[in-house]
């Protein structure tokens, strides 16, 4: 289920767009994680504590599904006080469409028993050591600019910082306020090519983070060389 598409957009954009059953199977998916997370909190409270159990649901859901419902369940009960006010400013971060549906997929446990369970689910994404916007400088036009890739826009497989770093070369999306969104160029890990939207992108990656394997695969690149077939071997910051 991990690799389910989580549709973003609200039931009236999937209308428009003729995707009514992408909209449902997401819909019915972030259901079911809110009642499995809501089954584990349950049987993971013991001795006035919550032992570890976000792992296990992400694994099965997958990081993007298990935050977009936890980021509803606080945004559906924002004035509980008994969620953390750093996990409410977390979820102010998801763009969820308000609709009169959400509430199915709102996790219903004790509110400070999920706020515990977010800063396990949270710990362990921070865990994946990615980059993000801490990392960028505030350069806008991406042309030609060694990027970093949004960690919510990757797939759990490569949720790696390695995988996060992505050399834009030409698109509309490059220039911050062009009507175009795409933004085109290679990953430095593997030089495959491709692209995204702008929104997918957290920005330019400040020189002092760049690590010494991605400057050489990016100038081989750039060059025209092919690369190693070893792959990268973490970050050297």
């Amino acid at each position: 289920m991990k690799d389910k598409f989580v549709y973003r957009y609200s039931l009236e954009d999937a209308i428009k767009d003729n995707e009514r059953d992408l909209w449902r199977e997401s819909h019915k998916l972030n259901c079911d994680c809110a009642r499995a997370i809501e089954r584990a909190i349950d049987a993971h409270y013991q001795d006035n504590r919550l032992n570890e159990c976000a792992k296990g649901l992400i694994d099965e859901y997958g990081f993007a599904r298990v935050n977009w419902v936890l980021a509803n369940t606080i945004q559906q009960k924002s004035d509980d006080g008994r969620f953390s006010k750093d996990n409410r400013e977390w979820a102010k971060n998801f763009w969820i469409p308000k609709e009169e549906g959400n509430w199915q997929f709102c996790v219903d446990s004790h509110p400070g028993l999920t706020d515990l369970f977010i800063n396990q689910a949270r710990q362990a994404y921070k865990d994946l050591g990615l980059f993000d916007n801490s990392h960028c400088t505030e350069e806008q036009n991406y042309e030609d600019h060694l990027l970093i890739i949004k960690g919510v826009s990757l797939k759990d497989e490569y949720k790696t910082p390695e995988n996060q770093l992505f050399y834009a070369t030409d698109g509309n999306g490059c220039k911050p306020n062009s009507l175009g969104t795409k933004v085109f160029g290679f990953h430095v890990a593997d030089g495959e090519k491709g692209y995204y939207r702008r929104s997918s992108i957290e920005g330019v990656i400040d020189a002092q983070y760049i690590p010494d394997w991605a400057q050489e695969n990016l100038e081989k690149l750039l060059n025209g060389e092919e690369l190693n077939s070893d792959p990268p071997m973490g970050m050297s910051q």
